[in-house]
């Protein structure tokens, strides 16, 4: 009989300890810390103690033929893009998103277009019943689809029912953190369970050339709970992101061996599910209000996919000591940041102003090119003065005040030429390349020189109404 042993693992990190401690040394997490019993396994599993010896593996050089991985296409365009032109056989994928967001209805959707596309897919849901999954799919119009469902939670039990068949072109998991397996005692969502499952079925998926598609749950940080050693096991992350309040969802890749990261596909939520947005920066620019003070539109890139997106900014006289600053889609540090080279570079005061700056559309960027952007929004909204409604702004501020350069401003410039804009300011060092553009493009070396614009027309507003307000 296989000897059992006692840990403890930290459900937050996956760092084991010898004995219980109240906080985890590796995250810092309080009360994360739980006992958890590893069995001897079947085949290897853990606790068996080996004593063969390993076989002598051939080693090659780094020259040598490579094959373009093998792709199938999904029907879903979006969906590939993020992938990177389709799933590759034997791949492994890793969904994360918000309960609710939507994760369940774009596997589903995928599963079933790619069925009709004369492909095997297999859904198995661990969180639903079957009659559950069919009354979505029936909401969705796909109750016709030649989708294989099943609600199963054993690794086992799902594995022995794949080997009794033909090998699925894709395999969905609904959700990882609900599967278990006998070789290891410990309860369903713990660490070590998750890791000993995620194992199994990546295993069989590298084996049988299977795509294989996991479901995972995030934490109140917006990160994909359980261990990271399942992130590194897969192929490719993918977050599934949106808000609530909007019907836009946001389909982002942080990581994929097979395709580009930062890569991201826009979709819309309707009463028959998830539709895709072929044209987003039109999607994120439909209700945008042309003449009011405080919106910019920025030129931003995502993956290889430009975008243009509005800008919000709100600025109004603060009776608090501390003025508030608040931040919807965009990081707060760096909008204190470029508050604080406005001060300091360009002398306009925020001191006495709460701050607030939104993303319209619920997106989230993280690009820093985005800077000149938002200097722009709140300089806008502190004058009052809307800036002018054909003009996008993109360009990285550095803590002298200089506009620095950003990655192809061409693309950029090329998809708001293509919704209506013709005029922008950038950094200067971007129009060194000499590109013939149509555009009226400003470069800008200095933020100042943004500022100077912006005062520029303010004074000529206040001659036109015959002095200063």
């Amino acid at each position: 009989m296989a000897r059992r042993s006692t840990s403890f693992v930290c459900q937050s990190c996956g760092a084991v300890y010898a004995k219980w401690a109240g906080r985890c040394e590796s995250c810092g997490e309080w009360n994360s810390i739980v006992e958890e019993q590893t069995g001897g396994g079947v085949g290897g599993g853990p606790g068996k103690a080996k004593t063969n010896r390993g076989r002598v593996i051939q080693l090659v050089g780094l020259e040598g033929d490579a094959k373009e991985p093998q792709r199938i296409k999904s029907g879903v365009a979006e969906l590939d893009r993020v992938t990177g032109g389709g799933f590759v056989r034997g791949s492994a994928l890793l969904v994360g998103g918000d309960p609710g967001i939507g994760k369940s209805t774009l596997l589903i959707q995928a599963a079933a277009a790619l069925a009709r596309l004369g492909h095997s897919a297999v859904y198995i849901s661990g969180e639903e019943a079957i009659g559950q999954v069919r009354l979505r799919a029936e909401r969705l119009g796909l109750s016709q689809a030649p989708v294989a469902l099943a609600a199963e939670t054993s690794v086992e039990d799902i594995l022995a029912t794949l080997e009794a068949g033909q090998p699925p072109a894709l395999l969905i998991l609904d959700s990882i953190q609900t599967l278990w397996t006998d070789q290891v005692e410990s309860p369903p969502g713990t660490v070590t369970q998750v890791r000993a499952s995620a194992q199994a079925m990546v295993r069989y998926a590298k084996k049988h050339g299977t795509t294989l598609v996991l479901v995972g749950h995030v934490t109140k940080d917006g990160q994909i709970a359980g261990p990271r050693v399942v992130e590194h096991m897969v192929d490719a992350v993918l977050y599934f992101e949106g808000d609530g309040a909007h019907q836009y969802r946001i389909l982002r890749s942080v990581k994929n061996r097979f395709g580009a990261t930062d890569e991201i596909g826009v979709f819309e939520m309707t009463g028959l599910g998830l539709a895709e947005v072929a044209n987003p920066s039109a999607l994120f620019l439909g209700e945008r209000a042309a003449n009011s003070p405080g919106a910019a539109v920025f030129a931003g890139l995502e993956g290889s996919r430009p975008l243009l997106i509005e800008i919000q900014a709100l600025v109004a006289p603060s009776t608090l000591g501390t003025p508030r600053r608040a931040v919807i889609g965009w990081d707060s540090a760096r909008l204190s940041m470029i508050l604080a080279v406005l001060e300091a570079r360009c002398g306009v005061r925020f001191s006495q102003h709460d701050v607030y700056l939104n993303v319209a559309g619920g997106l989230k960027i993280n690009e820093p090119g985005a800077d000149l952007a938002v200097a722009a929004a709140l300089v806008s909204s502190l004058s009052g003065l809307a800036l002018p409604a054909n003009c996008v702004y993109f360009g990285e501020v550095s803590l002298s005040g200089a506009v620095r350069p950003v990655a192809q401003a061409q693309s950029r410039l090329k998809e708001a030429q293509k919704l209506g804009f013709d005029k922008a300011f950038c950094p200067q060092g971007n129009l060194k390349d000499g590109s013939k553009t149509e555009f009226a493009a400003t470069g800008l070396s200095e933020l100042g020189e943004l500022i100077a614009k912006i005062t520029a027309g303010t004074a000529t507003r206040d001659r036109a109404r015959g002095g200063p307000d």
